[in-house]
């Protein structure tokens, strides 16, 4: 019951007056308000940027050729063609855990149909490659095992591709030109949108390997192969495989440097999750300096408050009041101050990433952790800095109080 009056008591010095209240909770809202925002940005931007990870496929493994050395000399990273399609199907057959394989081959090409054309990635892929990206088709067919080896003139074409290069007419069975090589439209990818450098990933034309090999890029070694783990859980130990195989295929000798590079999936999300981490405790760091001026300006009006209410203080303590309770007393005022201005702070600082998001299609994401801990901060504020303003009033000569005008 004494807490309830003491709470009551706050709110009716804070009511008294109402204008240097909210002035003075205006710090507190701000910051909060900024806290919550920005923060609700940098978990976009990681949510995004998750996405796009995802889009990757599930389970994914990467392999690139690497660094080879001739005669002192080092051709550096994917300098030279060091993979072999041998080396996929022997990863498909051979490591434990691995489900799927797409040797990789990429070029860029003109492409034409009709009156229309466009320069676009041509990538020479297995059958199991939509498999690896978790990719849907929107229409028709991918190309068959005998197209791959056959070296078949077939395709599949990306969104972007299939809409300038067929504006009004359905793809599907259509002869397209690639570098002047009549290729036949098989399907149509599902749209994919931006990868997470920023790439359109629909803008792009997908052939068999083989193909892709023989008639586009001109090439007998691969500088890229996708694998696909059965599990998350699978993927360190076939990744281990992987690079057990490559080194006795390519006679790699103990010691000595390999001559590829294997990435997975779950590597590039962590690298990208501790830039998008680091950016968002940059931004929280920043908005969080608008809340220590906020408790700064709490101290500041609760010391006015203590020494325009000198006499009262001095009256609640003729009248029996312990030192304790005028501590109790102008603390919850402080902390009530701060929590008030914590709560509006937080609706504040949803509704702004919500208009953020509106006006300039940033991704926000406001997460409940986010508003949790700034509320508590808020409240924090006012115990901290409302804490030395309520100790000064509590330890104020009840005689001198009276005395005091």
């Amino acid at each position: 019951m004494r807490y309830f009056v003491i709470l009551k008591a706050a709110f009716r010095a804070l009511r008294r007056n109402k204008m240097r209240t909210i002035l003075t909770m205006l710090g507190i809202i701000i910051g909060v308000g900024a806290v919550i925002a920005m923060v609700g940005i940098g978990n976009g931007a990681k949510a995004q940027v998750q996405a796009r990870i995802a889009a990757l496929g599930q389970n994914v493994i990467q392999i690139f050729s690497g660094s080879i050395n001739r005669a002192g000399v080092r051709s550096g990273f994917g300098g030279a063609g060091t993979l072999t399609v041998e080396d996929g199907l022997a990863m498909g057959r051979e490591v434990p855990g691995v489900v799927a394989v797409s040797p990789e081959v990429r070029t860029s090409q003109q492409t034409m149909y009709g009156n229309n054309n466009w320069f676009t990635s041509v990538m020479g892929e297995s059958i199991d490659y939509l498999t690896i990206r978790q990719w849907d088709l929107a229409d028709g067919v991918m190309f068959s095992d005998s197209d791959t080896r056959s070296a078949a003139k077939v395709c599949v074409l990306g969104k972007t591709v299939a809409d300038n290069l067929f504006p009004e007419d359905d793809p599907i069975g259509k002869i397209i030109r690639i570098r002047n090589v009549p290729t036949k439209v098989l399907g149509v990818l599902k749209p994919k949108g931006a990868s997470m450098f920023g790439s359109d990933q629909d803008d792009v034309i997908l052939v068999p390997y083989t193909t892709g090999m023989k008639r586009f890029a001109g090439v007998t070694m691969l500088r890229s192969i996708n694998v696909q783990a059965a599990t998350p859980e699978e993927m360190a130990e076939a990744q281990k495989g992987i690079g057990e195989l490559l080194r006795q295929r390519h006679r790699i000798q103990p010691g000595a440097d390999d001559d590829f590079i294997l990435r997975n999936q779950q590597e590039i999300a962590e690298a990208m999750s501790a830039t998008t981490d680091v950016m968002t405790a940059l931004l929280a760091a920043i908005a969080s300096v608008s809340l220590l001026v906020g408790g700064i300006g709490i101290m500041n009006i609760m010391l006015v408050s203590v020494t325009e209410r000198t006499r009262e203080i001095g009256i609640r303590m003729a009248v029996g009041a312990r030192a304790r309770d005028i501590l109790l007393q102008f603390l919850i005022e402080a902390v009530v101050l701060s929590s008030t201005g914590g709560i509006l702070g937080i609706l504040c600082g949803i509704g702004g990433a919500k208009l953020i998001t509106v006006i300039k299609e940033w991704p926000t994401l406001v997460s409940t952790n986010s508003i949790i801990i700034a509320f508590a901060f808020s409240a924090a504020v006012g115990v901290f800095f409302g804490f030395y303003p309520a100790r000064k009033a509590s330890q104020l000569d009840p005689i001198d109080a009276l005395r005091y005008e």
